[in-house]
């Protein structure tokens, strides 16, 4: 939702209760098979897989500048931190909030989360941002991830890590999404109540 509020998207939610295990039924299924959360409906596409979405709501909203357009220097970067996120960030932070050991490095497709969260530290150690001056929609998707690492004591991180979790929370879309977000758990509850 932050990243809808960063580029200014018009949009609609459609909450689904986990915990009732709505992704599992038959008409969240229809749109995506694996009953993953986020996906994204817009017109007749159906997204899913965070960095997707984060790719294609960044790409549709230009003017917001927060993804490098092909042939822009910084795109292969974008990318990388993109595709980083979802094929070894998540297995190596699922497998630090389960608490379960790494698989043999042969076998990973992560090394290890120690190794995944080295690379996110020296990289953010050279700049303000993955890119360095430049926020992305990739900071987007990380500085929401490693504050909730932070504030579910999975991580430890040094200074410019912490530096830069500090400055993805202080963006105003942040609280605007959180705002929202509060709204509709006010009227969610305000409905059950009632």
């Amino acid at each position: 939702m932050v990243l809808l509020e960063e580029l200014g998207a018009r949009y609609s939610l459609q909450p689904i209760d986990l915990e009732k295990e709505q992704q599992r039924m038959p008409e969240f299924l229809a749109i995506n098979p694996m009953g993953k959360i986020p996906t994204i409906v817009h017109g007749t596409s159906v997204v899913t897989e965070q960095g997707a979405i984060y790719q294609y709501l960044a790409e549709l909203y230009p003017e917001a500048g927060l993804s490098p357009a092909p042939g822009d220097a910084d795109r292969g970067a974008y990318l990388r931190w993109l595709a980083f996120y979802g094929s070894a960030f998540e297995p190596a932070i699922i497998d630090l909030a389960l608490k379960r050991s790494a698989p043999p490095r042969s076998l990973s497709p992560y090394a290890d989360a120690d190794t995944v969260l080295q690379v996110v530290d020296a990289q953010l150690a050279k700049g303000d941002y993955l890119l360095g001056e430049r926020c992305s929609a990739a900071d987007v998707l990380w500085g929401g991830a490693l504050a909730w690492m932070v504030e579910f004591g999975l991580i430890d991180p040094p200074a410019p890590t912490r530096a830069y979790i500090a400055r993805m929370a202080a963006r105003p879309a942040v609280a605007r999404a959180e705002a929202v977000d509060a709204g509709r758990a006010a009227a969610d509850g305000a409905s059950a109540s009632g």
